[in-house]
């Protein structure tokens, strides 16, 4: 039997319908304006969709935990009930993200990912954020751990985890980088430029095509030396992640990045950590104390670490925050991960598709969640 809702302020990712219907299952069966809709005696009416805004699921290509729990902690039942948790902000694609740890940490965690998404197909791949960084732009990762891009490691890593690394953040100008970027690039692995010192003249030659929260923990931009930053604005092959917190990145900024980059260049991320949904008082990072207040999660040292940014904060911010529309919203929340990371059933809503969607009302606050058709309520986010 399959599922209907109708009337609906519908935006598939490629055309906002005003007055629509879709019917579906695990899958979208169909998709159109109400004055094309033909009654099914077999279907089931979804009310609470009706008059409501309906947008493709979340990606979130970098979150790393939430609701106390977190990607490191390297247990199947934590993971399964975090993606869960995750689902109700709107997530219904994920990649777990690891942080700079022990070989030993990290390859606990890349297990597990792989365990639990072996039945649970909103995990869509892995973000491995380090250890190949720069100490210079550690930001909240442990120093301790930080080595030198590695590829007989990184091919170790990737055989662990299933072949289900999709992402990896690296400092490019820390040596080794020819071997290390071919291995990523043979294995359709984006390279992405993250917690690094890179000046533009290196990088002009690296073939990393993302760039990590940019602004974030990276050689800012200068005018006399346009960094990291300068090179993602410059550069419109490659994808900027932007945490929309209002915080890591202040309105004006956001706004800027916008500016140049559009839509179609940046991508929204949480890269939330362990606090998120828990309000204020003491977590950790990585084995690092973190205090969360006001909606900022620090470290001692003061360096933000992470974000207690839920999707659906990010997915309203970068329209409060910046010149942003539904449409480019939905952009940089599920169109361009879906087409960066080949994940052909998701990202849009038509037909044949993952049943992966957002039901907002008109003060645009989630209120439900569809993932493969299986219905998930916003819960409280503290």
């Amino acid at each position: 039997m399959a599922k209907l809702i109708k009337n609906i302020n519908l935006y598939t990712g490629y055309q906002h319908l005003e007055s629509a219907f879709m019917r579906f299952t695990d899958t979208i069966e169909e998709v159109g304006y109400m004055n094309n809709f033909q009654a099914k005696s077999e279907d089931e009416l979804i009310d609470e969709a009706t008059d409501k805004i309906i947008v493709p699921g979340f990606i979130d290509v970098h979150k790393h935990g939430g609701y106390g729990l977190d990607t490191m902690d390297g247990d199947p039942d934590k993971m399964s009930i975090m993606v869960n948790k995750m689902v109700t902000e709107g997530i219904t694609s994920l990649f777990p993200t690891t942080i700079t740890q022990s070989p030993e940490n990290i390859e606990q965690a890349l297990k597990t990912i792989d365990q639990v998404a072996k039945t649970n197909p909103v995990i869509q791949g892995i973000h491995l954020e380090g250890p190949f960084i720069n100490k210079v732009f550690m930001g909240a990762q442990p120093e301790e751990y930080i080595i030198n891009p590695d590829t007989e490691l990184l091919k170790r890593w990737y055989k662990l985890s299933g072949e289900r690394i999709r992402l990896v953040t690296y400092a490019p100008e820390n040596g080794g980088i020819p071997d290390f970027e071919e291995f990523m690039l043979q294995h359709h692995i984006i390279p992405s430029i993250g917690h690094s010192n890179a000046t533009r003249a290196q990088l002009i030659h690296s073939r990393a095509t993302h760039i990590t929260h940019l602004y974030n923990a990276q050689r800012p931009l200068h005018h006399r030396e346009p960094g990291v930053t300068g090179h993602g604005m410059l550069e419109s092959s490659v994808t900027g992640e932007i945490i929309a917190d209002g915080f890591h990145i202040v309105p004006d900024m956001l706004q800027l990045a916008f500016s140049i980059k559009g839509a179609h260049g940046l991508e929204l991320v949480t890269d939330s950590m362990r606090a998120e949904g828990l309000g204020n008082g003491i977590s950790e990072l990585g084995g690092q104390k973190v205090t969360v207040k006001n909606k900022q999660a620090r470290l001692d040292n003061g360096h933000l670490a992470g974000s207690v940014l839920a999707y659906d904060d990010a997915f309203t911010n970068i329209q409060k925050f910046t010149s942003a529309d539904i449409n480019d919203a939905v952009q940089m929340s599920s169109v361009n991960q879906a087409k960066e990371f080949g994940l052909t059933q998701k990202g849009n809503l038509s037909e044949g598709k993952d049943a992966d969607f957002n039901i907002f009302n008109k003060e645009l606050h989630l209120e439900a969640t569809y993932s493969f058709g299986r219905r998930f309520a916003r819960e409280n986010n503290g």
